[in-house]
């Protein structure tokens, strides 16, 4: 009775946490409470277009016009913020409804999306740190590296002259990764839109703009090819009506008119780290609600198929074998990518961020905990088994009451350390949009560009609760040796 009752328990408080993260996983909701509501997927490290200010609001021009659209139009929306890629790959596998992230509309997408009318017209321009007097023209890139963000404006012109021009391309996911690299030296400039760029400067990214801005192309409002025109129809009409009343002159005026020369207050590196660490303790918290919930469900897997390898049945041990060879085998990456992006885009469904990101890290958890069971009970003498055998007691009792048992702590401590993997591993899901510790440490440089201090931080915060971690297997470890 009292191993259903703890059973229960444990079951209920799983569901609880997948509840909280299906309800989390959500995204922020428009405040509208009538019409039909529409998922948008969008990059939140995209200023002045689309960003988190310090309220951990979603802002921008964006985001404004979105948000006036939907209440001009009459629909709710859901904002899932998954970076550029992330976003453009979901609107691909009907993840989303619709896109807008400062998307160009180029011919090559028009043969995978539908777009709006033309909301912004943009441009390119070069950028260099603050304090470089070397490179002022396309000509003094000659043998260089340039950073340049992939899927942009900016990488298809840099791509476009870089043979022209002799330099090397550096693709990265987000802004502020490539103004670091220009700032550390590795790159010598960035291409990147005009108006992203200009806001950046006055917001002390540590860049300047060298050159002209290079005639560029419209940005526009994506839904999948034939899908969701209801939605597409409903954005141009709204933005029509924007534009008529002067409400999307006002939009514009406030992140890229006189304001928009207003560099940003400068604050100590003290009040940003104060600042900085309510977000960061929310992502740390979703990495642990993440890690544990997975590990829960990895122990299930890793369980029957451990069993199943140190069984007697050799179809349920090779079984056994392509599970952990398969899931061992695929980077956690790609897993995540295949799992999120790629089977509903191949059977046709929608998959909640959340569960793709818990099926990622459970079975690759999974397998690694496989071989942590597996090992463990190999570990114990075989002599035991025999005897247990010799005694009558059949090979399931003889496993369960006599191997199990001290199998368990000799495989404690492996689980601790695969329990520390699990938490690391987390922040690799920010690739297809999971906002835990180390996507709210990106999203807050965004805003900042204080890339040392946050990424300080969010280090020591992986430290502190992972040194824990590793000394609790360390006491377990030796307490096994004492026993």
């Amino acid at each position: 009775m009292k191993t259903t009752k703890v059973s229960f328990f444990i079951l209920s408080l799983v569901l609880l946490l997948v509840t909280g993260l299906s309800g989390w996983a959500g995204g922020a909701s428009a405040q509208s409470n009538s019409g039909k509501t529409y998922v948008i997927g969008t990059d939140i490290t995209f200023a002045p277009f689309e960003f988190q200010d310090i309220n951990g609001d979603f802002v921008g021009i964006d985001i404004d016009l979105l948000d006036a659209i939907a209440k001009d139009q009459n629909f709710q929306y859901e904002i899932k913020p998954l970076g550029f890629n992330a976003a453009v790959q979901a609107l691909e596998s009907n993840q989303v409804d619709g896109v807008i992230a400062g998307m160009s509309i180029t011919d090559e997408r028009k043969q995978k999306f539908d777009f709006s009318e033309s909301y912004f017209e943009s441009g390119v321009v070069m950028g260099v740190g603050a304090n470089n007097d070397t490179i002022q023209s396309y000509e003094d890139l000659k043998g260089h590296k340039v950073a340049v963000k992939t899927g942009t404006e900016g990488y298809s012109f840099a791509e476009s002259i870089s043979e022209q021009y002799g330099f090397t391309i550096v693709p990265f996911d987000d802004s502020s990764q490539m103004y670091d690299d220009v700032k550390t030296g590795n790159s010598v400039a960035t291409f990147e839109d005009y108006p992203v760029l200009a806001y950046g400067v006055t917001q002390n990214n540590g860049l300047k703009i060298v050159t002209d801005k290079e005639e560029g192309g419209s940005y526009g409002f994506a839904v999948s090819k034939g899908q969701n025109q209801e939605l597409l129809q409903k954005f141009n009409a709204g933005l029509t009506n924007l534009k008529a009343s002067g409400e999307y002159d006002q939009i514009l005026e406030k992140y890229l008119g006189e304001g928009e020369g207003v560099p940003a207050p400068t604050l100590s590196r003290g009040e940003l780290m104060l600042q900085s660490i309510p977000p960061l303790l929310k992502g740390l918290g979703q990495t642990l609600i993440y890690t544990i919930v997975s590990l829960f469900f990895a122990f299930i897997l890793g369980l029957i198929f451990g069993l199943m390898k140190v069984g007697q049945n050799k179809v349920l041990r090779f079984i056994a074998t392509v599970f952990v060879d398969l899931f061992r085998g695929i980077p956690l990456i790609v897993l995540a990518f295949f799992i999120y992006f790629g089977i509903p885009q191949a059977f046709g469904f929608t998959m909640p961020l959340y569960l793709a990101a818990i099926l990622t890290l459970s079975l690759n958890a999974g397998a690694y905990v496989t071989e942590i069971i597996r090992g463990g009970i190999q570990s114990i003498d075989q002599g035991q088994m025999e005897a247990a055998r010799s005694l009558g007691l059949p090979y399931r009792t003889s496993m369960m009451k006599i191997v199990i048992p001290q199998a368990i702590r000799v495989m404690i401590p492996s689980f601790i350390n695969q329990l520390v993997i699990t938490l690391k591993d987390t922040s690799i899901l920010s690739a297809i949009g999971l906002v835990e510790l180390t996507q709210s440490g990106k999203i807050i440089i965004a805003r900042t560009f204080a890339s040392f201090d946050i990424w300080l931080m969010v280090a020591i915060m992986y430290l502190i609760v992972i040194t824990i971690l590793t000394k609790i297997a360390s006491s377990l470890e030796v307490k096994r040796s004492r026993g």
